[in-house]
């Protein structure tokens, strides 16, 4: 297996990315955004995102996404999500997996947080907004509930488009980055508060604050 000995990580594989790429040494480049999304019958260099990947090739440059691997995994993006109703080390919440484990017990494809003590919906939205570094985030309450009196002590989080995953599980509050505007409204009826943030800005804060730092810290020479 060829080593990788000058790496770049990004979320998005842009051309001005690409550019970069190519006039640095670079043998690989780890994207959280996988350039093909839907099956390709063909490659070609009259659609950017494509030729992206053929410049990439012919420069010997590997492209490698994670992209929903990230998210589950144990230490991944919903694990970061979770700190900001506390530490599980610590005892201070307790979590578990939502959905299918994955094989070997290396991590689920979203969170569920419990809290030891209820507390206020404003404070899951103060919070929330803390770790993401958000003035604003999408709420949607309980309707013909006064939002300052409800109180919440369990959270689902999934990172990304978590309607999916969310929907159906036991939880006061349901956190994710997306969620179609129809699965909103089934939440909110059947008793969920949602709470709706960029999913981008999850993913640029967990690359800026953990992963760039992994990465750095792992590729150092011993």
């Amino acid at each position: 297996m060829p080593l990788i000995q000058n790496g770049t990580y990004l979320l998005s594989l842009t051309t001005a990315v690409t550019e970069e790429a190519l006039a640095t040494p670079t043998s690989c480049i780890i994207t959280y955004h996988p350039p093909i999304f839907k099956p390709l019958t063909s490659l070609t260099l009259s659609k950017p995102l494509q030729a992206n990947l053929l410049r990439c090739a012919a420069s010997n440059i590997s492209v490698y996404c994670p992209h929903t691997s990230l998210d589950s995994v144990n230490g991944g993006i919903n694990d970061w999500l979770t700190s900001a109703f506390g530490e599980k080390d610590r005892g201070e919440i307790s979590v578990r997996y939502i959905g299918e484990e994955l094989e070997g017990g290396i991590g689920g494809q979203a969170r569920l947080v419990t809290l030891p003590n209820p507390i206020s919906m404003k404070e899951v939205e103060r919070k929330i907004k803390k770790l993401l570094k958000l003035e604003q985030i999408q709420v949607a309450y309980l309707p013909g509930q006064d939002p300052s009196a409800q109180t919440v002590r369990s959270i689902g989080i999934c990172a990304g488009s978590g309607g999916d995953m969310l929907l159906g599980a036991a939880a006061d509050v349901y956190f994710t980055g997306e969620m179609a505007h129809h699965d909103v409204l089934a939440a909110v009826a059947s008793g969920h508060n949602v709470v709706l943030c960029a999913s981008s800005q999850q993913k640029k804060l967990f690359t800026l604050l953990t992963m760039t730092p992994r990465l750095m810290f792992s590729s150092s020479p011993e």
